[in-house]
């Protein structure tokens, strides 16, 4: 036998040996990503995906009553059709839930209940930077009314830079935040806020307005 043949029958020996001693434990890392992939499959398709639809069937009046600042009937629903926190309590994991605990915060927060409007607000977010504007605006709102200035300046500044875009927004948030912090006695950081707003939004409301704020901030500086 030549040395080449020696040297594979070698090699296919090694090959074997490995094959007996791993089988076991080869086979049952490949079923187990099977049983994973498909167990996996299974749970979108008949769990999350029907769970995902029944609760966006809820949603569709509370977004109804939403539009129509019915905050009561969006949280509670109308006595045949279920509100936002029936969703956020029976389809967790959903984005029909996480969406739900936004319109739960809004609607706390023009009810005047602001430790519900923190708690709900806190817990949404999202990739659509508009709403997640909206949602930091609101619980730097609550947090105001709350007097917790700090968290209210806070989310104030993250609403006003999620989305600049949306300048007339953005500038508002920034205002308030400003606004805040003037009123706290935070004068100099106050004024960088009112500089940021006539930079970043000279064309909105607000934009307009920065310059009598920043000429009073900068004569009592002085």
């Amino acid at each position: 036998m030549s040395e080449k043949h020696e040297e594979m029958n070698d090699t296919l020996l090694k090959m074997q040996g490995f094959w007996q001693k791993f089988q076991k434990p080869v086979l049952i890392i490949v079923a187990a990503v099977v049983i994973i992939g498909g167990g996996w499959y299974g749970y979108n398709e008949y769990i999350q995906k029907p769970k995902e639809e029944k609760a966006s069937d809820i949603m569709f009046n509370a977004q109804k009553y939403f539009s129509m600042d019915s905050s009561n009937l969006v949280l509670n629903g109308d006595g045949q059709n279920k509100g936002v926190l029936y969703v956020i309590n029976n389809f967790g994991g959903t984005k029909a839930a996480n969406l739900a605990k936004y319109y739960a915060g809004v609607s706390y927060l023009k009810l005047g209940d602001f430790n519900n409007a923190v708690k709900f607000l806190k817990d949404f977010s999202t990739d659509a930077k508009q709403i997640q504007l909206m949602a930091y605006g609101c619980l730097g709102d609550a947090y105001s009314e709350l007097n917790k200035k700090d968290e209210a300046v806070e989310n104030y500044k993250k609403a006003a830079a999620t989305f600049e875009k949306d300048e007339a927004n953005s500038a508002e948030y920034l205002f308030r935040a400003a606004l805040l912090l003037e009123t706290s006695g935070k004068t100099k950081e106050a004024l960088d806020l009112y500089k940021d707003i006539k930079e970043k939004f000279p064309k909105t409301e607000k934009g307009f307005q920065a310059d009598k704020y920043i000429y009073r901030l900068s004569i009592e500086k002085n």
